[in-house]
């Protein structure tokens, strides 16, 4: 059986929702060019709210195609496979 891969925004809501987890303890790195490291990390606790194309963070949607890795307590959880962040935390 083939089944679809997770999206970012599956990952984010499944550490929401799901009984356990907790977003506050997730780190979202964020495709970003204007970083010379060419992303930024941000808290799981930062976000507001989690739409249907994009995440809120204060008053900022941000796409949840820029979302390049995802980790929960030091895990990485998600890794988009066509864009990996260049240097470790």
């Amino acid at each position: 059986m083939n089944s679809k891969p997770r999206t970012a925004r599956d990952v984010l809501n499944e550490l929401r929702w799901r009984e356990g987890k907790s977003l506050k303890d997730s780190e979202i790195w964020y495709a970003d060019r204007m970083k010379p490291e060419g992303y930024k990390i941000i808290q799981g606790g930062e976000i507001s709210e989690l739409g249907r194309g994009y995440f809120t963070i204060g008053e900022t949607m941000l796409p949840y195609y820029k979302i390049v890795r995802i980790t929960y307590r030091d895990e990485v959880i998600f890794e988009r496979k066509d864009e990996k962040p260049t240097t470790d935390k």
